[in-house]
């Protein structure tokens, strides 16, 4: 296993789902792990978890984990959240924008304008949080002039998946990791984008169980699904490749990295790529679009 003793992480969104999996992946890889989330107590959910569990999670794990409630709807907060890392640690190695605010409706067939306007918190949390987050974490990153910056994303991005508001946040994040590539590459800094599939989390399993004809779906079908931890795994990878500046700029699947780096879920399951049937990614490495120009 690839060792990330001595680095900083901060995974926003990680009270409960894909964020937790995360941060509890790097914990188990010996990083400090920075959980951010809007749940600080039990009870403030009706889905379990908070950023305290999560961060006791770390800790288990062999990681450090230090759990800071954030609304990241609020750029004061997340100004607070970066202060405190960097006077904590002093540095920073890995951000993982995760945040998201999903609303209760989101798989329901509705079309959007039956749907509430209430639906564009999406774009509040999920695709500006992100921006903010990212801004604050560069700042610190090319100063030292290292750091990993991961949008969480999906299939979503280039096919029609629950919404028009759910399809925008996505498509935007992938675009935004690659365009600040760009921008950060002269300071060796990397930005990607990651596609999950269906991920277990404890949403997920609720609504599968209250519509299982979504089971039959070849976007939420359980077969081709994997646990919250299995991105985390590939986070750690990408984050000890030596190769990482040659991928910044990418919009990647999940499953294709696992398999380049040669990592299994946490059940030894080899998770499939959906690119034949859900499509393939935008944004290919700035270096291999500038290599295909010469």
């Amino acid at each position: 296993m690839t060792s990330l003793a001595g680095a900083v992480a901060v995974v926003t969104g990680a009270s409960r789902g894909i964020g937790k999996g995360i941060a509890l992946a790097l914990g188990d890889h010996g990083a400090v792990v920075y959980v951010t989330g809007r749940t600080a107590a039990a009870g403030q959910h009706d889905l379990p978890g908070t950023v305290t569990e999560t961060a006791v999670g770390v800790t288990r794990r062999g990681g450090t984990g230090i759990a800071v409630p954030v609304d990241h709807s609020d750029d004061a907060q997340v100004a607070a959240l970066f202060s405190q890392v960097r006077a904590e640690q002093g540095r920073l190695d890995i951000l993982v924008n995760n945040a998201f605010a999903l609303p209760e409706n989101l798989t329901d067939p509705e079309p959007f304008w039956e749907k509430p306007l209430s639906d564009w918190a999406m774009v509040d949390v999920g695709v500006r949080s992100s921006f903010v987050a990212a801004r604050h974490a560069a700042e610190i990153m090319v100063g030292q002039g290292s750091g990993l910056i991961v949008a969480t994303s999906g299939y979503t991005g280039a096919t029609y998946t629950y919404g028009v508001v759910f399809g925008l946040c996505k498509t935007a994040v992938d675009r935004m990791a690659r365009d600040m590539a760009i921008e950060l590459a002269p300071h060796q800094v990397a930005s990607v984008s990651l596609w999950q599939g269906l991920t277990m989390t404890e949403r997920a399993h609720r609504n599968l169980a209250a519509r299982p004809e979504m089971t039959r779906s070849p976007v939420t079908t359980p077969s081709a699904g994997s646990s919250p931890e299995f991105p985390g795994r590939v986070i750690a990878a990408l984050a000890t490749d030596p190769g990482l500046m040659d991928l910044s700029g990418g919009t990647f699947i999940t499953a294709e990295l696992a398999a380049r780096y040669g990592i299994t879920d946490i059940d030894g399951r080899s998770i499939p790529s959906l690119r034949s049937e859900r499509g393939s990614p935008i944004w290919g490495p700035l270096a291999q679009e500038s290599h295909d120009r010469h």
